[in-house]
């Protein structure tokens, strides 16, 4: 079952393969099979590397603005995102955000950084005892 959405930061310029090694870190005992979506900030839509990523895996990739990034609080604000993209991170509220409407999501894992790229899981399986940030999403 596709339960997972993948929130992703990167450097420009990064490629399919670095994306999806450090995806592929991040997910620990979780498979490609249970993402539903990877998701990042708007500035990425036209990221060769990440549209070739999710092209490789048929993903959907899901793009939020500032403001909706904005209005998800981070456990760790980033320096550098809040610099360079005006937002405290980008990974942990896209991972939240690409959750559907109406679910209830968790991070399973909070920002892991691999070589430049920034990932971060969400869940909308039933939030386990030791779940570490949780949103409802009921989207119009």
């Amino acid at each position: 079952m596709k339960t997972l959405s993948v929130g992703i930061g990167c450097r420009l310029h990064t490629s399919a393969d670095e994306i999806e090694t450090a995806v592929r870190a991040a997910l620990g005992s979780h498979t490609f099979e249970q993402i539903a979506t990877v998701a990042s900030i708007e500035t990425k839509a036209d990221e060769p590397g990440l549209l070739e990523f999710c092209a490789r895996h048929v993903f959907t990739l899901q793009v939020f603005s500032r403001e909706q990034i904005l209005a998800i609080g981070v456990h760790e604000p980033s320096a550098a995102a809040r610099a360079h993209l005006g937002v405290d991170g980008v990974c942990e509220p896209c991972a939240l955000l690409a959750v559907a409407a109406g679910c209830t999501a968790h991070l399973i894992a909070r920002k892991t950084v691999y070589a430049g790229v920034t990932v971060a899981i969400a869940s909308t399986a039933p939030a386990p005892a030791h779940s570490v940030t949780t949103i409802s999403q009921d989207l119009p």
